[in-house]
């Protein structure tokens, strides 16, 4: 069975080169492992140097220099919607305390469908709504997979704080980050406050 052994990057992709095209939904492009069935029938493993989140538009190339490209699938969603956006924003900064991912548009979240993040949608004031759409939510401010460059990070983590489910956390938080900023651009999607 061929094997994927590399990530190609929606701009690199060459059409000539694409012999089959992989649907998957978030959790699979987030790690894709094991053995796949492309839509055209195409079996392969995928067994990558480097793991990545896989984006709708990537490819992954076979040993043999054939790509087999990567589509989104549609997946229940809920449309999240609130009547100011400060609301919304409540709502945004609950969503990632729980971790819940959420794709953020400029007056609307799509979250993955679930009872209980309908729960907290509706406890904050706003309204989900069910569709069918490919999913595409942010990337964690401390995944630097898209940077375009290397981070050595020696880190523990210690700060109190309380989620509203009623957990309370504690962490500590020792951070010796053995690189600097500056002479250099960080790609799209970067946040680094250090």
């Amino acid at each position: 069975m061929p094997r994927a052994t590399t990530i190609v990057r929606r701009a690199a992709v060459r059409a000539d080169r694409v012999a089959d095209t992989v649907i998957l939904d978030h959790a699979a492009r987030t790690a894709a492992t094991g053995s796949l069935i492309a839509a055209g029938g195409l079996g392969f493993e995928v067994a990558l140097a480097n793991t990545a989140p896989l984006e709708d538009g990537d490819a992954l190339r076979l040993e043999d220099g054939r790509l087999v490209a990567v589509r989104a699938a549609a997946e229940d969603l809920m449309e999240v919607r609130a009547e100011n956006p400060a609301r919304l924003m409540r709502l945004a900064w609950q969503l990632g305390g729980s971790h819940v991912p959420a794709e953020i548009a400029a007056d609307v979240l799509y979250v993955l469908a679930s009872p209980a993040t309908a729960e907290l949608v509706r406890g904050q004031g706003c309204v989900a709504t069910p569709v069918s759409r490919t999913f595409r939510p942010e990337r964690a401010a401390h995944d630097h997979s898209t940077c375009g460059h290397d981070h050595s990070h020696d880190q523990s983590h210690d700060h109190g704080h309380s989620h509203a489910h009623g957990h309370d956390h504690a962490h500590e938080h020792d951070q010796d980050h053995g690189h600097d900023h500056h002479g250099h651009v960080h790609g799209p999607g970067c946040n680094h406050d250090h």
